[in-house]
């Protein structure tokens, strides 16, 4: 059965984007949620978003700065509701 899982980019902000990666390898469905600040890209940050674009993870943020699909603080604590897992970093 495939899980939905939602990945909470924080703090850790490298290590969320490479286990969102290697989330997607058990084919469940993963979403990356950038939250309150702008996500500064380097090399690694770009090939890891460009990963899960290419393996169809979406990616949110609450930060109108970042180039993502955007949601309030509120429209995304209302989606983690409906996700089987929930990994803050």
């Amino acid at each position: 059965m495939i899980k939905k899982i939602a990945i909470i980019v924080r703090d850790r902000k490298d290590e969320a984007l490479r286990m969102a990666v290697g989330a997607t390898l058990s084919n469940d469905k993963v979403d990356v949620f950038i939250m309150d600040e702008k996500l500064e890209t380097d090399y690694d940050t770009s090939v890891n978003l460009q990963m899960l674009s290419d393996l169809n993870a979406r990616i949110f943020s609450n930060n109108p700065d970042n180039p993502f699909e955007q949601r309030t603080t509120a429209e995304i604590a209302k989606m983690l509701t409906g996700y089987d897992v929930v990994i803050p970093y």
